[in-house]
């Protein structure tokens, strides 16, 4: 079948059935990321600039934020802005794998470049309950995809209102599946994973406007406030249709989610309450009867393999967890 002779639907449905996704993201191909890209400019399209409000509303909502800044780039570069200009004082940051190292040297690049940070701490994620020391930041990723964990965000909730300090959080592989986010004073995220979107975008969702001063065009959050550079347009596009029936997506990671818990029940590593929706991770390495699969490899090495659940996300909730069906134990 040439591609140029095919309709839309026919196109992601040939684009999907080439490879079996078991990654963190950007998820399976979908016919409303296509159906809402369109030509499009920052500046005086008064169409793009409704279907941008129309995002940037939706995304409120869903994280229960007020106020929220589009980036072009990734959500690390969402989370190094985020750092730069919003944390202050003292940090204390949780260990939870790759993406928690990668925000600690954020920090420790903020604090000797830009002096707002004065002190980081970097203690294991097993230590919420029994913090006792002093901190005005928290900065914790709410879910390691590199280890297939989700921190219980009511205890950093809770930690948040003992020190009387302020919550930050990567919130990069939990935005769109997982609850509360609200807990947080902000987050910094992406356009694809758990949103559904193509790559391309990063976001931060905030409530009260921050107070550092970074010298620096790129890296200076007013900047991207203002819109003084091109934004994410083609991103943010992909994203207005999906976020119409945005939970009939979700209803394939569940499916997805479900079906690996019970599959390989046996093979489990974390308890119920660390399971996150985007992934799972397992005791033991795993392969596939499929040879179009595509398996997750972890910026660490792990004894066992993570497998994560956006490869149906176009099936939506007829998903059936085939996938899922196709693995097995080395």
């Amino acid at each position: 079948m040439k591609q140029d002779n095919i309709n839309i639907n026919q196109f992601v449905k040939l684009q999907n059935s080439r490879k079996r996704l078991l990654t963190p993201g950007p998820a399976s191909l979908l016919v409303e990321n296509l159906m809402g890209i369109e030509p499009c400019f920052g500046r005086g399209d008064l169409k793009y600039e409704k279907v941008e409000t129309k995002v940037l509303n939706t995304l409120k909502k869903i994280s229960g934020h007020k106020k929220i800044v589009r980036l072009q780039g990734s959500a690390s570069f969402a989370l190094e802005v985020m750092i730069l200009n919003f944390l202050r004082g003292n940090i204390l940051i949780f260990k939870t794998g790759v993406y928690s190292d990668r925000i600690y040297q954020m920090c420790i690049f903020a604090k000797k470049n830009f002096k707002n940070i004065k002190k980081i701490e970097y203690i294991d994620w097993k230590k919420i309950n029994n913090y006792r020391g002093k901190a005005n930041w928290i900065l914790a990723c709410y879910v390691e995809t590199s280890v297939g964990l989700k921190l219980p965000i009511r205890e950093l909730y809770n930690l948040k209102k003992r020190l009387k300090c302020k919550l930050a959080l990567d919130a990069t592989a939990s935005i769109g599946l997982e609850k509360n986010h609200k807990f947080a004073d902000i987050i910094g995220y992406s356009s694809c994973k758990g949103l559904f979107g193509l790559t391309g975008a990063g976001f931060i969702s905030f409530n009260n406007d921050p107070k550092n001063k970074i010298k620096s065009f790129n890296l200076d959050f007013q900047n991207h406030k203002n819109k003084k550079m091109t934004g994410p347009y083609h991103a943010i596009c992909s994203l207005v249709n999906v976020l119409k029936n945005h939970n009939n997506f979700k209803q394939s990671v569940m499916i997805n989610k479900s079906k690996i818990m019970k599959k390989m029940s046996k093979n489990l590593v974390l308890k119920k309450k660390y399971q996150p929706l985007i992934c799972t991770q397992l005791d033991k390495k795993i392969s596939s009867k499929n040879n179009k699969t595509i398996f997750y490899k972890p910026r660490i090495d792990i004894k066992g393999s993570i497998v994560c659940h956006l490869g149906e996300i176009h099936l939506k909730n007829k998903a059936k967890g085939e996938i899922i069906d196709d693995l097995f134990i080395k």
